[in-house]
């Protein structure tokens, strides 16, 4: 079976390569509250934003273009183990899809203005979804990443 996406849009950032998202800030909870960009949504998907900027965040669906060779493992900037890619957020998976949530800040035409942005110039955007009271989660369990939650 062959699946093929066509983007939506592109991600203009701060950050022009992934070397530039640096480890520490992925360690910070608040590490990206500060980083503004904006996602620009190709004309011919303008009309999809209609209803949009009565939401304050948006989920994000995006592509790793930029990513090395798929891994089943990987190393998290939280610890010194390696970890099972699908336990991480790591950007070398089989299928380099991401998923992140940002802040709307405003919208004019096909341009979303962003802040919380954590992908590199140039990211190709496979969809958008508003951000729900359905999204928020109780209760959750953070594996591995416990200890690490508890320190902060």
């Amino acid at each position: 079976m062959c699946i093929e996406f066509k983007p939506i849009g592109v991600i203009h950032s701060p950050f022009k390569n992934p070397q530039d998202i640096v480890r520490e800030r992925n360690t910070d909870p608040e590490g990206f509250a500060d980083v503004k960009g904006e996602i620009e949504i190709h004309p011919e998907f303008a009309a999809g934003l209609d209803d949009i900027d009565g939401f304050s965040h948006l989920i994000v669906v995006f592509i790793f273009h930029e990513a090395a060779e798929a891994r089943l493992t990987a190393h998290p900037p939280y610890d010194q183990k390696e970890r099972g890619v699908f336990a991480t957020r790591s950007p070398h998976r089989p299928n380099p899809i991401g998923v992140t949530v940002v802040q709307l800040e405003g919208r004019i035409k096909n341009r979303l203005s962003v802040t919380e942005l954590d992908m590199v110039e140039g990211t190709p955007v496979l969809d958008i979804k508003p951000y729900t009271q359905r999204d928020r989660k109780e209760n959750i369990r953070l594996g591995w990443l416990t200890p690490f939650q508890k320190a902060r």
